[in-house]
């Protein structure tokens, strides 16, 4: 992890693929505990460090994670994720290209808690909730695509899901359709930019987490 900014109240950091925000019945160690235990180190902390997780990236995504140092933070951080009050753009690299080059996706998701899937559906079904989103294709190589994400809605898997429903699934995503893994188990998925008003001190946060390492993402960032 890289730490991109902190605060007496708030820290974000800048996950790699493959690290789990909080714990798991897998009962590896979560980014959480990792945080925590840097809090204590530069800050020469006894005891236990509070650290409030206030919401979460998938396992396989890379890129800016929110964690509210203190309690006060936390509930407010909690609200404004509620509210729609944080702006959260992503990057993501598929191999197929939209139809048109920037545009509104609408969809109907229903989550399968089974299979940890989502699932999207063009009209309203039962259990659906609606997830809304802007993309917008930024970047062309000779194979591939980078399309920035603007998220109005927080669904499980919502990116992956309406990418991959349009037909543009997200490289190396075998979940959605993606024809082949990443070698390193990542999918091409980066939670690029994250700005919100800070809910104690009331001045503007804006965050960008750095663009991973391999040759793709680097072509592109």
């Amino acid at each position: 992890m890289q730490v991109v900014y902190e605060d007496n109240h708030i820290i974000i950091v800048s996950k790699e693929s493959g690290e789990i925000v909080q714990g798991d019945k897998t009962g590896d160690r979560p980014l959480s505990e990792t945080v925590k235990e840097y809090i204590k180190a530069k800050y020469n902390k006894p005891g236990n460090v509070f650290l409030g997780v206030v919401h979460r990236l998938d396992r396989p995504v890379a890129g800016l994670v929110v964690f509210a140092r203190t309690s006060k933070a936390l509930t407010r951080l909690n609200e404004m994720f509620r509210k729609g009050e944080v702006n959260k753009t992503y990057w993501a690299i598929t191999a197929n290209c939209p139809q048109t080059l920037e545009g509104d996706l609408e969809h109907w998701i229903v989550r399968n808690e089974r299979q940890n899937k989502s699932y999207a559906y063009e009209k309203e079904v039962p259990n659906a909730k609606k997830a809304k989103l802007h993309y917008k294709v930024l970047d062309h190589s000779e194979r591939y695509h980078l399309i920035e994400i603007k998220l109005f809605t927080g669904r499980h898997h919502q990116i992956r899901c309406q990418l991959a429903h349009i037909g543009c699934p997200i490289k190396g995503d075998l979940k959605y359709g993606a024809p082949r893994s990443n070698p390193d188990g990542s999918i091409s998925l980066l939670s690029r930019h994250i700005s919100f008003i800070h809910p104690v001190s009331k001045q503007p946060v804006s965050v960008v987490a750095p663009v991973p390492a391999d040759k793709l993402w680097q072509s592109f960032g």
